[in-house]
This record gives structure tokens, sequence and C-alpha cells, in this order.
């Protein structure tokens, strides 16, 4: 197998598994949201450029498909960007811009997993967190539900920059997550903190091994076999951190070692 290219049986466990196919493909929230509950997790809209499973190519229902360029005027896009909103108002799955500022969703028995390798303990947010982060959070814990505008000023952080770079810090530590997009009179997200719609699994104590391991089987188990570097571009995973979730799955027989990097899930031989 040349690097790159994977057989044609593990592209027909991802058709199967990422919804790339006709009729499988998602066209309602209720079938976004049973699609991120058995993947585990997925992108938003990232297209087949990217690897991994995307909400973007199961509501498409194919292996090549592209965003266009003008995203506004194409159907697919339009209606996952409408099933994005509706998922992240609902609250049944978390949705958030996580490692690499990458919008994703996660179902809620990967929250823990996730949150152990990127949270930030509240004991230690006083020397992990940017001073401007702090300052927002400071502002949500008194006040729970906020707009972005109004999170702004009551946060006096003046510099726009500055100030997304901290929501951005936020949300990729688990703090705080968009919990509703208002676009009249004015576009604006409303945010909430991530315990209080995720409480429970939040809560959660896991150890890091048990983390990595968890996130790698959740990504094996769909994608069937990992190439070299896939695990960590499609979570964010630093590279020796993915090497030690793969090695797991080894040492436990859930997955065959095909050479550096390479993984194939095992049941599949």
């Amino acid at each position: 197998m040349r690097e790159g290219l994977l057989p044609e049986d593990i592209e027909t466990h991802r058709d199967r598994w990422w919804r790339r196919e006709p009729d499988r493909k998602v066209e309602d929230v209720n079938a976004a949201e049973q699609f991120t509950e058995s993947i585990g997790f997925c992108s938003t809209l990232t297209d087949s450029r990217r690897p991994g499973p995307s909400l973007f190519i199961a509501v498409c229902g194919r292996r090549d498909a592209h965003l266009p360029r003008n995203v506004q005027k194409d159907p697919e896009s339009s209606l996952t960007w409408v099933l994005k909103d509706e998922i992240m108002s609902r609250g049944k799955v978390f949705y958030g811009k996580l490692a690499r500022g990458r919008a994703t969703f996660l179902s809620r028995r990967l929250i823990p997993y996730f949150h152990s390798v990127w949270g930030i303990p509240k004991k230690s947010e006083g020397s992990l967190l940017s001073p401007e982060s702090r300052a927002v959070l400071r502002v949500m814990r008194r006040e729970w539900e906020m707009g972005t505008r109004d999170l702004q000023d009551a946060s006096r952080i003046t510099d726009r920059a500055r100030f997304l770079r901290s929501m951005d810090e936020l949300q990729r530590t688990f703090k705080i997550i968009p919990s509703e997009v208002i676009y009249k009179p004015k576009f604006t997200y409303i945010w909430t903190l991530a315990e209080g719609r995720f409480p429970e699994e939040l809560a959660e104590t896991v150890d890091r091994e048990s983390a990595l391991r968890e996130i790698a089987r959740t990504f094996l188990s769909g994608a069937g076999m990992t190439l070299r570097g896939e695990l960590a571009s499609v979570t964010g995973l630093s590279a020796p951190d993915a090497g030690l979730g793969n090695w797991a799955l080894v040492d436990e027989g859930f997955a065959v070692r095909l050479a550096p990097g390479v993984y194939r899930l095992r049941k599949l031989d």
C-alpha cells in the first residue's frame, strides 16, 4: 500500500460509518445528532480534502464532497449550517471550537475524554488561562448566558482580536460554548458555561492515558485504518499522544500495527 492511499475495503468501511453514501446521508437534525453519537466526534464544514468524518460530507452523502467557493448559495453547505445551528440550540451533543480552532461536534460519551486532554481545572485557571480569558470567564460565571458584543463590553476587552482569542481559548479548554445563534436584528452568538449544559460529563474524572486510548479507539472504529499522522490531524492531538493512544489499542488487541504510524482495526483483518 502506497503511503496516503487506503485499500478499497477501508474506503467502503468509511463510507458506511461516515455516511458517505447517498442512501445514508444526513437530511435533518435528528439524523445529524444520531450521526454524531454513532461516530463520536466530527468536524462541521470540512470536505474530502481534509481527513476525518464531517457533518458536511454526511449531508452530501458522497466521498468526493467539496465545499464550493460560494457556500451561501450551495444547498448542501446551507443545510449543514442550518443543522449546526439547530444542534447547538438543542444541546444534546457538544459543539464548539476545540483543538486548533476547529468547529467540532462531540457525543456526550466522548466529552470526558476530550476534556481530560484539553480541559483546565478551576484551580489552574489563574496560571494557564490568559488575563482576557479570565476576565470573560468571571463575567460568564456571574451572568451564565450572554451575547458576544455584550460579553466583550462586560469583560472590558476593547481590542477585538484579543477578545476573540480569549473566546477560542475558553472553548478549547471546555469553559464556554455557543448555545444559540441569533440573526436578527443583528447576527450574534449566545454563549453559556459548558458545565451548565454538560455538568455530569465535565465532572467525570478520566486519566490522560485512558482518554488518549478512547479517542484513538473512537476514530479507528469509524476509520477502519489510520495512516501516518491522521489521528493527530483529525483530533488535534500531538503526534506522541496520538501514538500512545494507538499503541494502547495494539496492546489490548483492538488494533494491528502495519507500519510506523499505520494501524488497522483488527476485526477487519
